[in-house]
C-alpha cells in the first residue's frame, strides 16, 4: 500500500496560485539538487539493473522525471543530480530528456556521478556526502539558495513557496513536511514542531513514530526535501566532513545538528502542492515497493485517477521517444484488440487481445487471445499467444511465452515469480528462462 499523505485538511484547499508577485521567483536565484544514487532494494529485481529514480512509471516517464519536472516548472533553471547505484541507465535517460538547458541563458544541468572526487577510495558515503563532494561545482552554479531534493518519489510541488517561508522565516533550514500514518512513518524523518512551525525535535526513522498533537494516529514527517542558503550549507558541510563521528548524512547528521543548534521550520506539503482541477486531494506517494508500486501504477486506469498527468499547466517532463501510435487489430469473437479502463503508450500492438485496468509502457506487444488485467507492462515487453496475466508487473524486455497463465494460483506463482504480499508478481527475463 503506498504511503498516502493525511488529506482531510486540505482537500477544502484552494489550488495553489502559480503565478509569483512583481518581485523576482527566489527559485530564479535557487540550484535544485537530486539526490538520485540509491538503489531501492524493496523493489527487489526491478532495481537490480537500475537505480530506483530510473525505474519507469505511468507508461512513458521514470521516477525522477517527477522532482525534475517540480524544479522545472517553479522556474528552477540550475539542476544537479548526484548519481551511484547502477546509474547508466539514469544518466541515459537524463541525457536524452534532460538536455535542453542553455549556458548562456544562466542555466545548467549538471549529472554528477561518485567520481572518488574526495579520495581515490571513497565514493558517495551518505547523502550530506554527495553534496559535499560537489561543492566546486555547486559554488561555480552561484545560487543563492539550494533546494536538495530525493529522487523516488511520485508528487507535484511548487518549490517556489518553500523558498519564500525560508526566505520570510531566516530558517537555517527548512524541511518539506507532511503527515502519515503513524505506524508508517518508521521508514521517514519524524519531527516535532510549535506553534510557528519552528522544528524543536527530530528523530530518524524511529521504531515507535512520536504522534502528533492532537491527532494520536499520525506523524509529522519529513519529505527528504531541504532548503538552505547555499553559504550557510556549504560551510555546515564543511563542519559534518571534519567530524569522524558523522555518517555524511542530512537525515542522521546534519538536521539533527541543525535543529539543535540553529534553526529548522517545517514547510508544509499542503501549502506548495500542485492540484489540478481533476485532484480531488494532494498526492504523494513512496513507490518504494512492489505492492506501491503496482497500485500507484494502476491507479492511473481510475476514471478520475487520484493524480493527474494530463495537467497541462503543470508536465511531466520527460524523454519523449519517437514511436508510431498505439495500434489494435483484429475484430472477431475470441481475438478482438481492445484496451478498457487501460494507459497504452506509444508503439505498442494489441493484437486480438484485451486489456482491462492495465498499463502498457513503450513498445509493448500483445499478442492475439491473451487476457491482461491489472497488469503494469514495462517497455518492449512482448506477450505471447493464449496468455493470462493478472496482477502482475513486467520488467522491461521480457518476453512472455505462449499459454502462460500468472495469477490464478499463488502457490504456483509464487514458485516462479517474485510475489509480494498482497499478491502482485513481478516477472523478469530470468525468471522466464528459468521455466525451461
Amino acid at each position: 500500500m503506498p504511503t498516502r499523505i493525511r488529506t482531510s485538511d486540505i482537500d477544502a484547499a484552494p489550488s495553489i496560485n502559480r503565478s509569483v508577485g512583481a518581485s523576482a521567483p527566489l527559485s530564479r536565484s535557487a540550484m535544485a539538487y537530486v539526490l538520485a544514487g540509491g538503489r531501492g532494494s524493496r523493489l527487489m529485481e526491478l532495481t537490480d539493473r537500475r537505480a530506483k529514480p530510473a525505474v519507469y512509471f505511468g507508461g512513458k516517464a521514470r521516477i525522477i522525471d517527477f522532482a525534475l519536472s517540480n524544479a522545472l516548472n517553479s522556474g528552477i533553471r540550475r539542476i544537479g543530480v548526484a548519481t551511484q547505484y547502477k546509474a547508466h541507465s539514469l544518466i541515459r535517460h537524463l541525457q536524452r530528456g534532460w538536455n535542453f538547458f542553455r549556458q548562456e541563458r544562466n542555466e545548467s544541468f549538471d549529472i554528477l556521478p561518485a567520481s572518488q572526487r574526495i579520495s581515490e577510495d571513497q565514493w558517495y558515503a551518505g547523502t550530506a556526502d554527495a553534496v559535499y563532494q560537489n561543492i566546486d561545482i555547486i559554488e561555480t552554479a552561484g545560487a543563492d539558495y539550494m533546494v536538495i531534493l530525493a529522487g523516488d518519489h511520485v508528487y507535484k510541488m511548487d518549490y517556489e513557496h518553500m523558498l519564500q517561508q525560508h526566505a520570510n522565516t531566516g530558517a537555517d533550514v527548512t524541511i518539506g513536511c507532511l503527515e502519515v500514518p503513524r505506524l508508517e512513518a518508521t521508514g521517514f524523518g519524524v519531527m516535532h514542531i510549535d506553534d510557528h512551525d519552528r522544528i524543536i525535535d527530530f528523530l530518524e526513522k524511529p521504531a515507535d513514530p512520536p504522534a502528533m498533537p492532537g491527532k494520536p494516529d499520525m506523524a509529522l514527517a519529513s519529505m527528504g526535501i531541504y532548503v538552505f542558503r547555499t553559504k550557510f550549507l556549504l560551510s555546515e558541510l564543511q563542519r559534518d566532513a571534519a567530524d569522524p563521528h558523522s555518517s555524511r548524512d542530512f537525515g542522521k547528521d546534519i538536521i539533527p545538528y541543525l535543529v539543535k543548534h540553529g534553526k529548522a521550520y517545517a514547510h508544509h506539503f499542503s501549502r506548495s502542492c500542485i492540484r489540478s482541477s481533476k485532484e480531488a486531494s494532494s498526492y504523494w506517494r513512496d513507490v518504494g515497493t512492489i505492492d506501491a508500486y503496482w497500485e500507484a501504477n494502476i491507479d492511473l486506469t481510475d476514471v478520475v485517477p487520484d493524480l493527474d498527468i494530463y495537467d497541462r499547466d503543470w508536465p511531466i517532463w520527460t524523454y519523449g521517444e519517437i514511436t508510431p501510435p498505439a495500434k489494435f487489430v483484429h475484430d472477431e469473437d475470441g481475438r478482438r484488440g481492445m484496451a478498457v479502463s487501460s494507459l497504452v503508450s506509444g508503439g505498442c500492438i494489441v493484437s486480438g487481445s484485451s486489456l482491462r485496468r492495465t498499463l502498457l509502457c513503450t513498445g509493448a506487444r500483445v499478442n492475439s487471445y491473451s487476457r491482461i488485467k491489472e497488469a503494469v507492462i514495462l517497455p518492449y515487453v512482448e506477450i505471447g499467444r493464449g496468455v493470462h496475466l493478472s496482477k502482475v508487473v513486467v520488467d522491461r524486455g521480457v518476453s512472455i511465452p505462449d499459454g502462460l497463465v500468472v495469477g490464478d494460483d499463488p502457490v504456483l506463482d509464487a514458485q516462479r515469480f517474485r510475489r509480494s504480499e498482497k499478491g502482485v508478481c513481478l516477472i523478469t527475463q530470468a525468471m522466464i528462462d528459468r521455466l525451461g
